[in-house]
């Protein structure tokens, strides 16, 4: 009998690494939501993706960046946590950006949240957006910086290098039994899962307007007996004059909102989906626990 391999991946990296691209990509679904805003990720997601004999269990993290509010001095304590916690560590840095003061911190992090024991790997992302001259001179400026247990150039969006990564950590996980069935991709309940995707479409739709004010919460799951399923949620602004940007003219961008929302989760889940959203103000939504706890973080009192 062939002998099974199973571990947890930790994806670290600053905002916008592409650290979010690269789990989809690996577990081969959507499973953490990507949008062009930085500190979408906001709890740990997990994906789980099977290569060979072994099952790669992915921690996504939030980006690692210096943190001003307690929802940012949440995302970033999860992230180091999450890294923490994994038998093996994946740093990605944006090829185009090169090493970055956020870079530097993450690497001088390494060692002060105790990751410094288990392997880490280099990932550079986004290739495709470089000479190769400049990525081997940033791969071996990397390598000076940190002793990794292996560099790996991919673009996570086109897919490139992204196989050898996957090869790389599939060898590398500890032996061990499977810790999920051979057919789930995630070790979040769908709940979280369909409130992530009513966000994105949120944040992707609003641009600037409401950048961080908001978070959804599928606040009821109903399965019908034709198979399909009907999700309550709300979205939680901060303010009132927030609730009629989501609004939109005669109630257009809720609609167009809802409508994208209710197309991604039918096709996530497979069957029909009737999805209604509400719009609640709550001005210290950023300071209630629950919403924390919603949100798959810890809630911190005072500036901890």
């Amino acid at each position: 009998m062939t002998e099974t391999r199973c571990g947890f991946v930790a994806l670290i990296g600053e905002p916008n690494a592409g650290k979010s691209t690269l789990l989809n990509r690996m577990v081969g679904a959507k499973v953490s939501i990507v949008t062009h805003k930085v500190q979408t990720t906001r709890a740990r997601i997990r994906g789980v993706a099977l290569e060979g004999d072994a099952q790669i269990v992915f921690v996504d993290t939030p980006g690692l960046f210096r943190p001003r509010r307690r929802l940012d001095r949440a995302m970033v304590t999860a992230a180091w946590s999450g890294a923490a916690d994994a038998d093996l560590v994946v740093l990605l840095v944006e090829a185009h950006r090169g090493i970055t003061e956020g870079v530097k911190a993450i690497i001088e992090g390494l060692e002060d949240h105790g990751v410094g024991g288990r392997p880490v790997a280099l990932a550079i992302n986004k290739i495709d957006r470089v000479k190769s001259d400049g990525l081997l001179a940033l791969s071996a400026e990397l390598n000076k910086l940190y002793d990794f247990e292996a560099t790996f150039m991919i673009s996570a969006e086109k897919g490139f290098g992204v196989d050898d990564l996957r090869g790389w950590l599939a060898r590398e996980v500890p032996s061990g039994p499977w810790l999920y069935p051979e057919d789930q991709i995630a070790d979040v309940p769908m709940r979280m899962i369909a409130a992530e995707i009513t966000r994105e479409k949120l944040t992707l739709r609003l641009h600037q307007e409401l950048p961080y004010q908001l978070t959804v919460e599928t606040e009821n799951w109903d399965e019908r007996k034709d198979g399909s399923v009907r999700i309550d949620q709300l979205i939680y602004v901060a303010r009132s004059g927030h609730k009629g940007i989501v609004l939109g003219p005669k109630g257009e961008t809720i609609k167009a909102i809802s409508m994208l929302a209710r197309e991604e989760i039918t096709e996530f889940l497979g069957r029909k989906v009737h999805l209604f959203l509400q719009i609640k103000v709550r001005e210290n939504w950023l300071e209630e626990a629950e919403r924390y706890s919603e949100m798959g973080l810890e809630f911190k009192d005072g500036n901890t």
